[in-house]
């Protein structure tokens, strides 16, 4: 009997009669694509193809997983494998040059000085020179600060000792190549996380991997904010939703939002501004016309001028930015997302009830006197602040002389007792006169009494007369 293979009929006729697979033949600066197989300390495994392995060096690559599928160049063919880098590095030679000039592979370089007109940057053992212009893809404002940090350039010069290099065209293609990866991703409504590369005036601008999106300052939080630099810095990491996507040339144009991933306080404004309820509130912003008070995140309302005291033409005459203030909400409109507001009374406490009662008709009431007008003047009624406790007093109610002077005769900070005669909703009316002739007629229904039982009582004004005399 014929002896047996231990490896058996099939492994014999696979190992004889199919053909083996070929090794690629890689050449530096080949561009080689591969899924990660391994991820250590310091190196980045690659699968090439069914033979070959390359590796990049750890910081190559930043944060990897293995299956993600990555790109690079060869720059190196060593017996341990085939060396890849996303360009060739600070200690290539002159063929290595001279290969990335013609195939456009990065070479890393390091920028020693700043000159008229542009950088020098030592590359390949070589100097080179980067036209300011080609330094970044935006305007340099301060070249020094690029002089000891090291860059990827492409050469785009090379001829005997002159070499030309761009850092500009690098990142535009780049940023090309990224667009076309992310161009699937970038679609309304969806969230993305990226890096806060700038921050200017009108908001920041945040890298989402290569193509970059601008949040506008109105974007940057449900709060006002007065500076983009009060909510973000650069180096900082977001998720921001898509709001926009525009063709802008062979770019996209990409507005984000912050604002837009959080709650919006207004759903809840019962809960956070309840009519009628004493709150706690800060002074944001100061206009002609009134004060915004702060009353939570996203949430201001605004206490009118006239709330502040009868004689103010602006609202900086009566409050101040910064200022801690205790109002009420005297009315909400969450459509328009407009909140009215009054000071609260004096001594009341948050969370207190602080809407004020108005003046009930026909109670005699203290005031004092705040402005003057051709028909009446105006006083603030005690115990309460606003228009809520502000009362006019005709010229014919006020109780002096035909033709006297108010100004004179009630100047402002008087304070006099006068009765309710209009307590209509958003009017009240006043009378000095109205009070006088109740106290008369009091003391003459209180003296008529008294006399009663003793025959005539006589006239009003024998009455009054004897009643003073006592």
């Amino acid at each position: 009997m014929a002896k047996q293979d231990p490896e058996g009929f099939a492994a014999l006729f696979a190992r004889s009669e199919m053909p083996k697979a070929r090794a690629r033949r890689y050449a530096i600066g080949d561009e080689v694509e591969g899924l990660v197989g391994h991820v250590s300390s310091d190196a980045v495994f690659v699968d090439l193809d069914a033979k070959q392995q390359g590796w990049f060096d750890r910081i190559e690559l930043g944060e990897v997983a293995v299956g993600d599928r990555v790109k690079g160049r060869v720059i190196a063919i060593e017996d341990a494998g085939v060396k890849l880098a996303k360009g060739f590095g600070k200690d290539a030679g002159r063929a290595e040059l001279q290969l990335a000039f013609e195939q456009g592979v990065p070479v890393e370089g390091k920028v020693l000085a700043i000159n008229k007109g542009g950088a020098e940057v030592e590359v390949a053992g070589a100097r080179g020179f980067c036209p300011l212009s080609q330094l970044d893809r935006r305007y340099v404002e301060d070249p020094a600060s690029y002089v000891g940090r090291s860059y990827s350039f492409l050469v785009t010069e090379l001829k005997d000792r002159d070499v030309v290099l761009s850092r500009r065209q690098l990142l535009e293609r780049e940023a090309r190549q990224a667009r076309e990866a992310l161009y699937g991703k970038l679609q309304v409504g969806v969230t993305m996380s990226g890096r806060v590369t700038q921050i200017r005036e009108f908001g920041a601008f945040v890298d989402l991997g290569g193509v970059e999106g601008l949040v506008p300052m109105r974007e940057l939080s449900h709060d006002r904010v007065e500076s983009a630099r009060d909510v973000l810095a650069v180096g900082d990491v977001v998720s921001a939703k898509i709001t926009k996507v525009e063709p802008d040339g062979d770019r996209l144009k990409i507005s984000l939002s912050l604002k837009a991933l959080a709650a919006d306080p207004w759903e809840g404004i019962e809960a956070v501004a309840p009519i009628g309820q004493v709150l706690a509130g800060q002074v944001t912003r100061i206009t002609e016309f009134g004060a915004f008070v702060r009353l939570g995140p996203g949430v201001e309302g605004l206490l009118h001028v006239s709330e502040l005291g009868a004689r103010m033409t602006h609202a900086s005459e009566g409050a101040e930015v910064g200022q801690q203030v205790l109002v009420v909400a005297r009315s909400i409109d969450p459509a328009k997302r407009r909140i009215s507001l009054a000071l609260a009374p004096p001594g009341a406490q948050v969370g207190a009830a602080g809407g004020a009662r108005g003046p009930v008709y026909g109670a005699v009431v203290r005031a004092t006197v705040e402005k003057h007008e051709n028909f009446g003047v105006f006083a603030q009624i005690e115990g309460t602040r606003g228009r809520a406790g502000r009362a006019l007093i005709p010229t014919s109610e006020l109780g002096i002389a035909r033709g006297a002077d108010a100004r004179k005769e009630l100047p402002i900070g008087t304070v006099v007792s006068a009765k309710v005669v209009d307590a209509t909703e958003g009017r009240t009316r006043l009378s000095i006169r109205a009070a006088h002739d109740d106290a008369e007629r009091a003391v003459f229904d209180s003296y008529r009494q008294e006399q009663a039982p003793k025959g005539s009582m006589g006239t009003l004004g024998d009455l009054l007369r004897a009643k003073l005399s006592k």
